[in-house]
């Protein structure tokens, strides 16, 4: 066969297999073209009457349910919130500058949701689902309803398992379990985001998904909260909701409820959650000037009378599910700023009643250096003692109740009073409690060295080391602890009790490695 000839041959193939496949393609267009039949769906249309701050007053939309999203032109879309005779007051959740009035919209026929699924970890969202990074389109199969109700009460079972945070004063003093909430409140810049950001990051390795949710934060303090995460590695078991402060009020209402759906999606998969809520203050905020702007009656503080509802209906949702419902858990960490440290104020009392505990960080403590500021006395949990592990539970009673004599006694001694012989020792003792207690940002503390620390504490061992060398003889213990078999370092998670001859292991180990550091009692100074 010729050159031509094969040529000839060859375009003749070509030329079969585009009639074949435009054949295909012809008859797929018509099986589609046949199966197709037209609907005719009633929409109902309104229209825009005015726009104010983050509201918009609707009529014509006789059959609009409560809660019910709203299109607008442009893509954003609103809440029905009031739902008048003559008009209906909606939330918007987006930008609206250039919304009219005289503008059409339209009933959704929805409830509004939030995208849910293993795709969100590791990313930035706004409550509307949208990224917020630089990581692309996400890519979920499931929704959820921002507003659901919270697990029944035979669904639920009692908090029996630690969630660990690795800050040496909460474990210790004011233990939180899987499935608890613990209000973390306390005046600005004193530490409340630092404890919860610390307790995301002591999650790695102990199979914990994370959600932190920001309302109304600045947008740099977000992405400083994110690079902390990212830098140590916490981005990838956790999801970051951000609703920034110059945004609409309406993102920030929705903030909390959409970032707990997310949440919720991984509890009833049968996983254990963390939520961090920072801050609900903003959050009640941002709920009373949508209630004033839609004219519902104010009360105390002009929060609208509804306030304690739209925070416990939030926080009902965090629970621990039963074995028959996945055993899955959600612990919720809701932080509020409070006050020239007046705990007893609206929103703080509220929250405090709703929640099983608090963590109450001091301003003083804070200025003195004592980081983090927690003020123990006025710090409390309510579940997390029955959760906490049992080697916690041998030591951390006599800890507590030294540290609490001696903040009295410190107290007392300001005054200038002669103390004898065992109040100094206990003032000394407490220093020493106190110094140990101390902790660095972004450096949570593993389970081993604390109990190590606090057994050397409650054994006395720091007791003939300086004050200036306590940091030193600290990182000396946390250091000999590294020596300690599996087996043992198991035992602190499994057993039901610390046995005598592994607490013996344990003080031992700390002694030998505080020889250096340590003066003869008779020459021990303060």
């Amino acid at each position: 066969m010729t050159g031509e000839s094969k040529s000839f041959a060859s375009a003749n193939a070509d030329k079969l297999l585009d009639d074949a496949f435009l054949d295909r393609t012809l008859a797929n267009f018509s099986q589609v073209r046949g199966s197709f039949s037209q609907e005719l769906r009633l929409h109902e249309i309104g229209t825009i009457t005015s726009v104010t701050t983050g509201i918009a007053k609707i009529a014509g939309l006789p059959n609009v349910g409560s809660e019910e999203l709203i299109a607008f032109p442009g893509g954003v879309l609103g809440i029905a919130f009031n739902i008048d005779a003559e008009e209906i007051g909606v939330v918007l959740l987006g930008d609206y500058s250039h919304l009219r009035a005289g503008d059409e919209v339209r009933r959704t026929g929805r409830v509004m949701d939030v995208a849910v699924g293993d795709a969100l970890l590791g990313r930035v969202i706004n409550p509307l689902g949208q990224p917020l990074d630089n990581g692309g389109a996400i890519l979920t199969s499931e929704r959820l309803p921002i507003e659901r109700p919270a697990a029944a009460i035979m669904d639920r079972a009692p908090v029996t398992v630690p969630l660990q945070t690795g800050v040496k004063v909460v474990d210790a003093m004011i233990p939180i379990g899987r499935g608890q909430r613990e209000l973390i409140l306390g005046d600005r810049q004193t530490g409340k985001t630092a404890i919860a950001i610390d307790t995301i990051l002591n999650q790695r390795d102990q199979n914990v998904i994370c959600v932190y949710c920001a309302i109304g934060q600045r947008a740099s303090a977000v992405a400083k909260t994110v690079a902390v995460l990212k830098e140590n590695k916490a981005l990838e078991y956790t999801v970051v909701v951000v609703a920034e402060g110059n945004e609409p009020s309406g993102l920030q209402y929705i903030a909390p409820y959409a970032a707990t759906s997310i949440a919720e999606y991984f509890m009833e998969q049968g996983r254990d959650v963390l939520i961090v809520y920072d801050d609900l203050t903003k959050h009640a905020r941002a709920y009373r000037e949508l209630s004033l702007l839609l004219r519902r009656p104010p009360g105390r503080e002009a929060f609208p009378g509804d306030i304690f509802y739209i925070h416990s209906r939030l926080l009902e949702r965090a629970t621990h599910l039963r074995k028959e419902r996945g055993g899955g858990s959600l612990t919720a960490l809701p932080i509020i700023e409070t006050e020239a440290q007046n705990i007893s104020a609206y929103i703080p009392t509220n929250l405090i009643s709703i929640t099983d505990g608090q963590i109450y960080l001091s301003p003083s403590l804070f200025e003195l250096g004592v980081l983090p500021a927690v003020d123990v006395g006025k710090s409390v949990s309510r579940v997390g003692g029955k959760a906490q592990r049992a080697a916690f539970r041998a030591v951390a009673g006599d800890i507590k109740l030294a540290y609490a004599q001696f903040e009295e006694l410190e107290t007392f001694a300001r005054f200038g009073a002669r103390l004898d012989d065992n109040s100094r020792k206990t003032i000394e003792h407490g220093r020493r409690i106190r110094a140990c207690l101390k902790q660095f940002e972004s450096a949570p503390v593993p389970v081993p060295e604390q109990i190590a620390i606090l057994l050397a504490l409650t054994s006395d061992l720091f007791d003939t080391v300086p004050l200036n060398n306590m940091d030193k003889a600290e990182t000396a213990v946390r250091k000999a602890t590294t020596t300690l078999s599996k087996e043992l370092c198991k035992r602190f998670e499994t057993a039901d009790k610390l046995s005598a001859e592994d607490r013996s292991t344990i003080v031992e180990l700390a002694r030998a490695a505080l020889t250096e550091l340590s003066l003869p009692k008779k020459d021990a100074k303060p």
